[in-house]
């Protein structure tokens, strides 16, 4: 990060010269630190405040920064979340850190599958009440994800003819929901309804037709046919617009080929915003 670069330049430069060292802020001696908080949580003053002990166990940075990860990670969507505050390169890095002492990484990881599942459940109701009410997804698998929302919207109604009086809540409508939730991945600016991976561009451009999750990271929703994109993605493809104009704009006359790749960019940018304000009424 820029932020903590120049903090660390900053030290640097304050250094005494007359006085070397390898350690920019000096030695901080943690494990000194650590059972001093230890002691002072299970002292006199610990106690007024309410605190719950800390058992007298070894303690550190390494143990401190796993607790906090696991902490983090089991939370709804709380993996990634760890991964970013860790900055860790990698998610399976993450899963390491997050794995129960005891090795429960099995468990771990059912338990974070079941939070994503209520998540993605939460989502595709969220998408259905757009559609309802008028909301239409866009993006290459808008057709299919629409007609599925129509399927549900004509079983509501027959629920609701069977019981005169009684309107369907959201229960019921999760529950005629829940097979598309399952397929749901989210993308930085999309939704992916990994039904098919036969049909996944990413799993096609990497050769890997078969695999069971799609590659989040090669994905290209504006040509993919399960991707969807919705209101809540339009920021991020206004943003990505913006930045590619400026980028452009400052291009030298000789980057010919650099400036017209960009502006490949931006005109796919310009069409997934017109298709994202034509489907969902919002103003460009």
């Amino acid at each position: 990060m820029a932020a903590a670069h120049d903090a660390v330049v900053l030290a640097i430069d304050l250094l005494d010269p007359r006085r070397p060292s390898k350690h920019v802020f000096g030695r901080t001696a943690m494990a000194k630190r650590c059972r001093s908080l230890r002691e002072w949580v299970n002292g006199p003053e610990g106690r007024r405040l309410g605190l719950e002990p800390i058992p007298d166990d070894q303690i550190n940075m390494r143990i401190t920064r796993r607790t906090l990860a696991m902490a983090l990670a089991h939370r709804p969507g709380g993996l990634l979340a760890a991964k970013i505050h860790l900055k860790h390169v990698s998610i399976v890095t993450t899963e390491g850190y997050a794995a129960s002492p005891g090795g429960s990484q099995a468990k771990f990881m059912v338990e974070v599958s079941a939070e994503e599942q209520v998540r993605n459940k939460d989502l595709i109701l969220a998408a259905f009440r757009d559609f309802q009410n008028g909301i239409r997804p866009a993006g290459p698998g808008a057709r299919d994800l629409i007609a599925h929302f129509e399927s549900v919207d004509d079983k509501l109604r027959e629920l609701q003819a069977s019981s005169p009086g009684v309107r369907p809540g959201d229960e019921e409508v999760i529950q005629l929901l829940a097979r598309r939730a399952k397929t749901l991945h989210l993308g930085i600016a999309n939704y992916c309804w990994f039904a098919d991976p036969s049909r996944a561009l990413c799993l096609l451009l990497a050769g890997t037709p078969k695999a069971d999750k799609p590659l989040v990271g090669m994905c290209d929703s504006a040509r993919c046919p399960q991707a969807t994109h919705h209101s809540r993605h339009r920021p991020v493809w206004a943003t990505s617009a913006e930045n590619k104009k400026v980028f452009i704009g400052k291009i030298g006359r000789g980057q010919k080929d650099e400036k017209a790749r960009l502006q490949k960019e931006l005109d796919r940018d310009l069409r997934v915003l017109a298709e994202i304000d034509a489907a969902t009424g919002t103003a460009a």
